[in-house]
């Protein structure tokens, strides 16, 4: 067991400083869009949904399961505003914590991120039907029966720390083998979530075996970056397109970016998700999500006096989080899959 004290000086001065020193980008890029005309739904309180002609999936696109995510917001306003409709089946376009992003403030912008609590852990049936009281299990508890009835759902994210993008495929193969249809970002990631409590991809119809719901999340990018709105919106275009909820040619959905080759899509498994301990958890040094730790047994982190080291040859780590509390993912650890 490594001690704080028998580390060098210098090794263990980055160590204890490291929670309070490195701290992530607030600069707000991006314009929070005026969602008044989109509140009352025409399906939900936020929600609108439009149904074609021609038989085909319930897709479902969500933004702001978080309130301060707000590139996803976006993406959605530009198409309402647009007039986009299915070519297929029903489409569904979702504003989840609009309560959360009413607060939403650029010179403070991860306050808003929820009321009460984070409403991306709520999504088991005991949370769901229990007693508990707040504002996100209300809203949840509103959308639960709407998102029963969804063939498809891609939820939009964005991330606070550095990491490249990547779509989460939870535990199910067919959400892996349609995020690695899509093939953007070309980074998949296969896990079981986080100890706190279960996504809206880990709720009920999309992480049951024996059901044909299939539910993705993608973090897209930086949370205030104009390049996150671009990345959100050609993959949910490229979802659309593929399940033929769009047509090819549908010039209200953006393109890919013209002249550049895509990366081969691979799919990572989760070999171990490290959750904080204590409040001194800190990474030896500022890692940025989608790295690679060559060694097997490498020290990546300190949890109090844990040692937390690498479980395999050519780790990779998924979204580590530079600062956080006891009780919070502070990075999953993934081994590729195949060649």
């Amino acid at each position: 067991m490594i001690r704080e004290d028998a580390l060098p000086p210098a090794l263990a001065a980055i160590v204890a400083g490291l929670s309070r020193e490195v701290a992530p980008p607030l600069e707000v890029r991006i314009g929070a869009p005026d969602l008044r005309p989109w509140i009352t739904g025409n399906a939900l309180p936020g929600v609108w949904s439009f149904t074609a002609p021609e038989p085909g999936p319930h897709v479902a696109v969500v933004a702001l399961t978080h309130g301060n995510e707000i590139a996803g917001a976006v993406v959605l306003d530009r198409w309402l505003r647009a007039g986009l409709r299915p070519q297929r089946g029903r489409l569904s376009l979702v504003f989840a914590n609009l309560d959360a992003y009413s607060r939403f403030d650029p010179e403070d912008p991860t306050a808003s991120r929820f009321i009460d609590e984070d409403m991306n852990r709520l999504w088991d049936e005991e949370t769901l039907s229990g007693g508990r009281r707040s504002c996100e299990l209300r809203r949840a508890r509103l959308l639960r029966p709407f998102f029963e009835t969804v063939d498809v759902l891609l939820d939009l994210h964005s991330m606070l720390w550095p990491s490249d993008p990547l779509i989460l495929a939870g535990g199910t193969a067919r959400a892996q083998r349609l995020a690695l249809e899509v093939g953007l970002p070309p980074l998949v990631v296969a896990d079981e979530g986080h100890a706190a409590g279960r996504r809206l991809i880990d709720f009920g119809p999309f992480a049951d075996p024996g059901r044909g719901c299939t539910g993705l999340l993608v973090e897209a990018g930086a949370h205030w970056e104009a390049s996150t709105i671009d990345t959100m919106e050609a993959v949910a275009a490229r979802l659309l397109r593929l399940l033929g909820t769009a047509g090819a040619e549908d010039a209200l959905l953006r393109p890919d970016p013209p002249g550049r080759e895509m990366p081969r899509p691979r799919l990572a498994e989760v070999t171990r998700t490290i959750t904080a301990r204590t409040p001194g958890f800190a990474f030896m040094r500022p890692f940025r999500g989608g790295q690679v730790v060559p060694a097997r047994n490498t020290l990546i982190a300190l949890d109090g006096e844990e040692e937390i080291r690498t479980p395999h040859d050519d780790c990779l780590l998924v979204m580590p989080s530079l600062r956080t509390m006891p009780g919070h993912t502070a990075v999953r650890l993934a081994r590729f899959v195949g060649g």
